[in-house]
């Protein structure tokens, strides 16, 4: 299967393979998730609060510049290694995942059309970035924004928009920002926004079922004004640049993100049914055939998911035939199935898991985001089935 749009490749990356991981940060990885992110998750998620202490101490560790350039002192790290420390912080608290892993998708844009100096911001640790592409007009079609961009013939663009949600909304420093073009052809353009731009405004607190923490909020534009020079590549082409760079990172990290929690939350019905006891029966849940044959089920789930991201990695790095349509699957592959081992979990461990202190109900919750966000299941799989059948994607 070939690319979904022309000028659109999806392959590596200049700063090696996309499926090649290195493991030279892992201790640093553990350490601040076992001194900063694991200590605070139950309370960002029961009390909404941002993971300010968590992306700050990620930040000093190098890992908000891990996929940056090399060039501008970033950890020149891959794709692959992005999948595993997402995968490693939504096990933990999927609020800081979250987060990162729109960081992560923005900064893709930015290495390929973004200033030297806002790239050495990120690669340092000091800058959060996210993108901010759905509207209130057009829902989760994130490729059909409402929201218009005037010039005013001296230098100045003028930004207006009701975006519906941006993840980190006033907590992240800059947003990726989504418009209808100013005069080019193509249904979108690509801006630079800083997050403390005069004119922005966040609407109200973030109250949701899950993923309490990421301060995903509706923000409004009014008469925004940016530099002309702060669009990011040609004016029409944001569609291509969105598709081509951030949407295989939004995707196949959003996967990793699933796969974090369906692991976790396989860890977590491991332990209980080795603990838990019948004492009338003299056994645990474990020695019940019932309750393994269950288990065992939702264990090949998850390893299935995980067997597909490194496909679509492995696809997308030797730049097979089919990587378009591995990214395009790999998202709604792993948010259905994590929606099934939560499910299942859930149903696994009982009354225990519906109660707070197990961990379990909290990682339920998150694990129901990744359906609904767009794109969601149903588009994807649409995109899906209009690729294979040779018909355009938009």
């Amino acid at each position: 299967m070939g690319v979904v749009q022309s000028g659109v490749s999806w392959g590596a990356r200049r700063d090696g393979v996309v499926f090649g991981v290195s493991v030279d940060y892992s201790s640093a990885l553990d350490s601040v998730i076992e001194d900063v992110i694991a200590p605070q998750a139950t309370e960002i998620d029961r009390a909404g609060e941002f993971p300010r202490a968590a992306v700050e101490a990620l930040g000093k560790a190098g890992f908000l510049g891990l996929l940056s350039s090399s060039e501008v002192g970033g950890g020149g790290k891959s794709l692959a290694d992005g999948v595993n420390v997402i995968e490693r912080l939504a096990g933990t608290c999927g609020s800081t995942a979250m987060v990162v892993l729109m960081h992560y998708a923005a900064t893709a844009i930015i290495e390929a059309h973004g200033k030297d100096e806002t790239r050495r911001a990120i690669a340092a640790g000091d800058h959060l970035t996210t993108l901010a592409f759905s509207e209130a007009g057009s829902r989760s079609h994130f490729w059909a924004p409402m929201s218009s961009a005037k010039s005013d013939g001296n230098g100045t663009v003028q930004l207006d928009a009701s975006k519906s949600w941006i993840t980190a909304a006033g907590q992240a420093d800059s947003y990726v920002w989504s418009s209808r073009p100013l005069t080019g052809d193509g249904p979108m353009t690509l801006w630079f926004v800083p997050s403390n731009s005069d004119g922005l405004a966040v609407k109200g607190k973030f109250d949701g079922l899950g993923l309490r923490g990421n301060a995903s909020n509706p923000v409004s534009g009014e008469a925004v004004e940016v530099p002309k020079d702060a669009i990011l590549g040609g004016d029409g082409a944001g569609l291509d640049i969105a598709l081509a760079t951030a949407l295989p990172y939004f995707l196949v990290l959003n996967a990793a993100f699933s796969l974090g929690l369906m692991q976790a939350l396989i860890a977590e019905a491991g332990e209980h049914l080795k603990n838990t006891k019948l004492a009338h029966l003299g056994e645990t849940l474990a020695d019940q055939e019932s309750h393994r044959v269950r288990y065992a089920q939702l264990l090949t789930k998850t390893d299935e998911v995980r067997a597909f991201i490194q496909d679509t990695l492995l696809a997308l790095g030797t730049e097979r035939p089919d990587a378009t349509l591995r990214v395009l699957q790999v998202k709604a592959v792993a948010a259905e199935a994590a929606t099934e081992v939560a499910d299942g979990v859930m149903r696994l461990c009982g009354g225990s898991a519906f109660r707070k202190e197990l961990g379990v109900e909290r990682r339920f919750r998150d694990a129901l985001a990744a359906r609904v966000m767009a794109p969601t299941t149903e588009a994807l799989r649409d995109f899906v089935g209009r690729a294979t059948l040779g018909l355009p994607l938009f």
